[in-house]
């Protein structure tokens, strides 16, 4: 893929919709980091005492709200276009993130959380239409791996602004969140070069010749009476997309439960390693951390590579595998931080990378009238799930012993489940255009 072969409109949607989604990668990370602070800052008494629970709700309050907002962002990109619902998804996020900074109380700080992750999983799904729409079919896995580094980059950033940010004190939370206001800046550079895929416009001209045909008593076609019904319908009562849809959304579930059961465990076990060799632990937890989730970009480019190069099942084959190979060699067979460190990458690799699929493969799986629907579906519906597992990752730890036994039992589980399921969730689409 050379970039001078590439039409400007396909590159300024991609440099658009990456922007975008650095931003959300930076709020979502934002809070992994100054959540306890926040919490610290506005919470009473008997709230600090439990301080880990507060912070739980406040991940999985965003989650739950990224979830809703992305499945109705999904109707939106369908009806609206996925130019316009790109702007308001930015500007929804940018607002309630810079509010989040002002929050007097933790339930208000709650409830901005819930509100911002609305806008947070409204742009996944127009952004992710808007690229595979433009793009040329031998290369649409490269770029929508490109658009998902964003958000691995985005969560480098927030570390490093966060880091910058800490001398300021215990208010220094509010600063993080604040800067969550700079993305309403994308929105003129998206109002301005970026533009709806011919293929979505075609769609949005017969659904309105449809309309203006039915109101005046004329005959409509049975493809464009399908224009007529809820995207939602017109794509989920077809048996073979609804069974379709299902069985990736139960793949995309086992992800998020994989992502969420190790993502915070890996760094507390570097964390408890390098205090066993006396060294200071919440540095290296915070570095685990950072290595993990900087990793991640790595992983992303490469799966859209080898998702280009040798076809999307098998890529995704790969990705699980070493997801699940290389917990228990994390979990079990390191001993030292250093390694741990390094393990830390490997893992981080693996098992954020592997999302790099969903932006590839799910848009070339359903119609472009029901497409955004379908896919922001399916991709933020998994996100209820990982709020679940946020709530209960103290309780799975108590159960199975330790974190180890926890984060290895899980993890492994939902990989081994992924592995059986690839074969089954739809055709290979590798270098065929996108279904119509």
């Amino acid at each position: 893929m050379t970039l001078r072969r590439i039409d400007k409109a396909s590159r300024r949607a991609l440099v658009a919709s990456w922007l975008g989604w650095t931003f959300d990668g930076f709020e979502t990370y934002a809070l992994v980091l100054a959540g306890s602070a926040a919490v610290t800052s506005l919470g009473t008494s008997g709230q600090l005492e439990r301080l880990p629970a507060y912070v739980g709700a406040l991940v999985a309050a965003t989650l739950l709200g990224w979830a809703l907002g992305g499945i109705a962002a999904g109707f939106a990109a369908d009806y609206l276009g996925r130019r316009r619902t790109l702007m308001i998804s930015i500007l929804w996020y940018a607002l309630f993130t810079s509010l989040t900074a002002f929050a007097p109380g933790y339930w208000w700080l709650l409830a901005l959380r819930f509100v911002t992750g609305m806008g947070l999983g409204a742009e996944w799904g127009s952004a992710t239409a808007l690229i595979g729409e433009l793009w040329p079919d031998r290369s649409r896995g490269r770029a929508a791996a490109v658009l998902q580094s964003g958000f691995g980059v985005g969560a480098v950033l927030a570390a490093l602004a966060w880091f910058l940010l800490q001398p300021a004190g215990n208010q220094a939370w509010r600063y993080l969140f604040l800067i969550g206001a700079l993305p309403a800046l994308i929105v003129l550079y998206v109002r301005r070069a970026v533009h709806d895929p011919e293929m979505w416009t075609e769609i949005r001209e017969r659904r309105r010749n449809a309309k203006a045909t039915a109101a005046g008593g004329g005959q409509v076609s049975p493809a464009d009476r399908e224009l007529l019904r809820s995207p939602f319908t017109a794509v989920f009562s077809q048996p073979h997309l609804r069974r379709r849809a299902l069985r990736l959304l139960l793949i995309t579930v086992v992800s998020v439960i994989g992502l969420y059961s190790v993502s915070a465990w890996i760094p507390q076990y570097t964390g408890q390693l390098a205090k066993n060799a006396g060294l200071p632990a919440g540095e290296w937890a915070a570095n685990a951390g950072l290595v993990f989730n900087a990793a991640s970009v790595p992983g992303y480019l490469l799966l859209g590579y080898l998702a280009d190069k040798w076809g999307r099942k098998p890529t995704m084959l790969v990705y699980y595998a070493g997801s699940a190979l290389i917990l228990p060699i994390f979990f079990f067979a390191v001993s030292t931080p250093g390694v741990a460190l390094a393990a830390a990458g490997v893992a981080g690799f693996f098992i954020l990378g592997q999302f790099a699929w969903m932006p590839i493969y799910l848009p070339e799986l359903f119609p472009t009238a029901g497409r955004a629907t379908a896919i922001s579906t399916v991709f933020n519906s998994a996100r209820i799930a990982g709020s679940l597992v946020t709530l209960t990752a103290g309780l799975l730890i108590s159960l199975l012993g330790s974190i180890s036994a926890a984060a290895t039992t899980i993890g492994v589980t939902s990989y081994a489940i992924a592995l059986g399921l690839i074969w089954f969730v739809g055709p290979e689409t590798k270098g065929q255009p996108l279904p119509r």
